[in-house]
């Protein structure tokens, strides 16, 4: 009777468990969090400064009264000066969880990274801040079919990388106006996000390797004075890329008609017209960038020049810039290397928007392009040695990333290998 007993009982179903409601998942609720406050606890209002618009005005419209208005500008304006709200930048009202819906904090963004809170819930108090910042370092290899913001735009990267490597980087040993079909590079950069998300553009290239007409030119980053902030780019052998003057006076331009004392031109009746400057063709409004460092001689207007500036860099050089649309520097204004000195026109004798860029050598204008230009500082003896160590783990990277077609060829071989070995033992088991 024990075993007869015993089957049934294991044949019954065992009862269901009643779900405890202790282990029923509850969805997490995911709080926001921006500019310090959780955005939950508030109506967001979310607009950009309109013309027109003041602090006063913003608040009245969103039902706060002048007695208050003026209360809280007294005491934010040791921290802000509300007179600064710039148009098209925005601003966020947190406003209450009510009817009333009454704006308790103002937040103001001058640019993406910085913003001014205006606090006014209980106490009024105003301070500014930063929004947390992310720097990822990236890779990036690629060959150039036409024009390096060409390649790095179908690479889908931005083209701010393609202005730190023609102006910062390469602006004074590779002409990025006459790159070649396959010329290629590979560029260690880091990328700058806010708020971990928000895109913030290329803050620094770390390393660089250029292959033009086949010779290559590495670039390294290094800060040469920690007090002043100054930081430069060195080859893998401890010299200064830069030189004292850059090799075109606008980005990205081509050159349309180049320095030539024998030029002829058939509207003269093909006569003997020479060519003094290097013609640069860009768009109206592209600035135009002093070559050196250097003081204006001149910013003036003449028929045939239109408006032009002059810059005297030393005793032996200076530069000179014409059919200039607007000019942005006066006589005796001293300038750096890269500063915007006015933007591509056509006023004067031109038959199209261009910079007609002279150069002149102790007194004399000649040929920019065939001059052996002097370079710029050189990296001291004393930090010679310790460059040459710092770039030693970031040449090894940079060697070690491979070019896409290599990686095609080393893939190919690889393949080629393998069907080799196959056939040798394919042959081996007939022979058996």
């Amino acid at each position: 009777m024990l075993a007869i007993f015993v089957s049934i009982v294991s044949c019954k179903e065992e009862p269901k468990e009643e779900p405890n409601s202790e282990e029923i998942a509850l969805e997490e609720v995911v709080e926001r969090y921006e500019f310090g406050f959780n955005l939950d606890d508030f109506i967001v209002v979310r607009d950009t400064i309109k013309r027109g618009d003041t602090f006063g005005k913003i608040l009245e419209r969103n039902k706060i009264g002048y007695p208050q208005i003026y209360n809280i500008v007294e005491k934010a304006k040791d921290t802000f000066d509300i007179r600064r709200l710039q148009v098209g930048k925005p601003y966020t009202l947190l406003c209450s969880k009510d009817s009333l819906q009454q704006p308790q904090c103002f937040i103001y963004q001058p640019n993406k990274e910085d913003y001014v809170v205006i606090n006014f819930q209980d106490s009024i108090h105003a301070y500014t801040n930063k929004k947390p910042i992310k720097y990822v370092e990236k890779v990036l290899t690629g060959t150039i079919t036409s024009s390096i913001s060409q390649t790095l735009d179908s690479l889908g990267v931005s083209q701010v990388l393609a202005n730190k490597m023609a102006d910062d980087i390469y602006a004074w040993t590779i002409d990025f106006n006459r790159l070649y079909p396959g010329d290629r590079f590979k560029v260690i950069y880091t990328d700058k996000y806010i708020d971990d998300s928000i895109y913030a553009g290329v803050h620094n290239v770390k390393a660089a390797y250029f292959e033009h007409k086949n010779e290559p030119f590495y670039a390294f980053e290094f800060e040469t004075d920690s007090e002043k902030g100054i930081i430069d780019y060195f080859d893998d052998e401890a010299k200064n890329l830069r030189r004292a003057f850059l090799k075109a006076p606008v980005q990205f331009s081509r050159v349309s008609s180049r320095y030539n004392l024998r030029r002829r031109i058939a509207y003269y009746g093909n006569k003997v017209r020479p060519h003094r400057g290097t013609d640069f063709a860009a768009n109206i409004g592209t600035p135009i960038l002093a070559t050196a460092n250097g003081t204006v001689t001149k910013s003036s207007y003449t028929r045939g020049n239109g408006k032009y500036v002059k810059i005297k860099h030393n005793a032996t050089y200076s530069t000179q810039y014409l059919h200039m649309k607007n000019r942005n520097v006066k006589v005796g204004q001293f300038v750096k290397q890269g500063d915007v000195i006015g933007w591509v026109g056509m006023t004067g004798n031109t038959g199209g928007p261009h910079v007609c860029y002279r150069f002149w050598k102790n007194g004399k204008q000649v040929d920019p392009f065939k001059q052996k230009l002097p370079e710029a500082e050189p990296i001291s003896d004393s930090l010679k040695m310790e460059y040459l160590e710092f770039i030693k783990p970031i040449r090894a990277q940079l060697d070690n990333i491979k070019f896409l077609e290599d990686e095609l060829e080393i893939k190919i071989d690889s393949l080629k290998t393998l069907d080799k070995q196959i056939l040798v033992e394919d042959d081996l088991i007939t022979e058996k």
